[in-house]
């Protein structure tokens, strides 16, 4: 149900206007002067603010500049019987959503209050979906490791060196590959990632190479495979040290020689790829166990970048935790929270396994179960094991 916040010191029009939106069915929550209804504003998520000029402590249009300091999505009706088109400019240079002249007509309210509800819908759908197909997310953090990868990537992304990451999960390998992939000459082409643990062994090799009509039972039609598909491009071949050894020995040619063959065919096809490969394995170790060829490791390790696990970089948690706050209130559609100084610093007394990926798990756990702020009482409920 769509919130909407009545500022004005008169209380007949604040209970006029209450009666008929409660009417509407909007909750309804009202402010009788600027100084309530800023504290109001930056305590709770608004839909609409319906806001007097002339106003004690605090008017109208200087609640409007500081609410849309601190709020800017939220849009603010003015209201107000002593308006001339010089207030109604002024107070939409400031940010005003509209102004309306009192006594307001009741259709036009409703009808800007509509309006109003559905645009700021639209703008929080807009930055939901902003977020999500951007190209690659800000590398977070400030702790010495990750200033080292940010130089190196700084480095080798320009060249067309092959690059292996290594690190336990969730600590972000994906995100130096599209890092690298960025700030590469290849950033206008592909980006193809390939999840090799994900892939069982027998379809592995069609996956990555293709493979042509009729070239095994299920072999329908003609597949292009992730080499192809990356061409110009970058392929990043994500906990590579699960492939199988016979994928990895046409890998090894595929990097030799720039050339592959899809499964059941007999041409050979140039492909243009250069390859970022990742894995959490020790793959030297792999080699000893004969799971990992030798050769296929030298090829792909030209570079190679280890990313600190979370817990060999805890200076950098109140910062990934400040952004995770950010964007998750905002794809919630609710004003950022805070957090308390001692909940944070309980944060990075934890022992994270699961890296950063358990942390924005634990940050969304604490936006849905906390309050108006997250406290110290609220991690020891919420996060710390029982």
């Amino acid at each position: 149900m769509s919130r909407i916040l009545i500022v004005d010191d008169e209380k007949a029009i604040r209970k006029t206007l209450t009666e008929i939106l409660s009417f509407e069915g909007y909750t309804i929550e009202e402010a009788p002067d600027g100084e309530e209804a800023l504290k109001c504003f930056k305590e709770k998520t608004y839909d609409v603010v319906l806001c007097d000029i002339k106003m004690p402590k605090l008017d109208g249009l200087d609640f409007l500049q500081k609410a849309t300091e601190h709020n800017p999505d939220v849009p603010i009706i003015m209201i107000s019987g002593h308006g001339t088109i010089e207030t109604a400019v002024e107070a939409v240079k400031k940010g005003a959503y509209d102004f309306i002249q009192k006594p307001p007509d009741l259709n036009r309210l409703l009808i800007t209050i509509r309006n109003a509800k559905e645009r700021n819908n639209l703008v929080t759908e807009t930055k939901t979906l902003k977020r999500r197909v951007t190209k690659v997310q800000e590398m977070i953090g400030e702790s010495a490791p990750i200033h080292r990868i940010k130089e190196t990537i700084e480095k080798v992304a320009p060249t067309e060196a092959r690059i292996l990451i290594t690190g336990e999960n969730g600590v972000g390998k994906e995100l130096v590959a599209r890092w690298v992939h960025e700030k590469s000459s290849r950033a206008s082409g592909p980006l193809v990632e390939v999840n090799c643990a994900a892939i069982p062994s027998e379809l592995i090799e069609s996956e990555l190479f293709g493979h042509e009509k009729g070239s095994f039972t299920s072999a329908i039609k003609q597949r292009i495979g992730k080499f192809e598909q990356a061409n110009g491009g970058t392929l990043f071949l994500d906990e590579i040290g699960d492939m199988s050894l016979s994928a990895q020995a046409k890998v090894l040619r595929a990097l030799q020689e720039g050339k592959i063959t899809r499964v059941g065919g007999d041409k050979e096809i140039s492909v243009d790829v250069r390859v970022i490969a990742a894995t959490n394995k020790d793959l030297l170790k792999e080699v000893e166990a004969k799971n990992f060829r030798l050769d296929l490791y030298h090829r792909l390790g030209v570079i190679l970048i280890h990313v600190p696990s979370l817990n060999e970089r805890k200076d950098d948690i109140p910062l990934l935790v400040n952004r995770f706050l950010q964007d998750i209130c905002a794809d919630y559609g609710v004003a950022k929270k805070a957090i308390d100084p001692d909940a944070i610093k309980l944060l990075q007394e934890y022992n994270w396994t699961g890296n950063i990926r358990e942390l924005r798990n634990v940050v969304e756990r604490l936006v849905i179960l906390s309050g108006k702020s997250i406290t110290k009482d609220d991690v020891t409920s919420y996060v710390l094991p029982k």
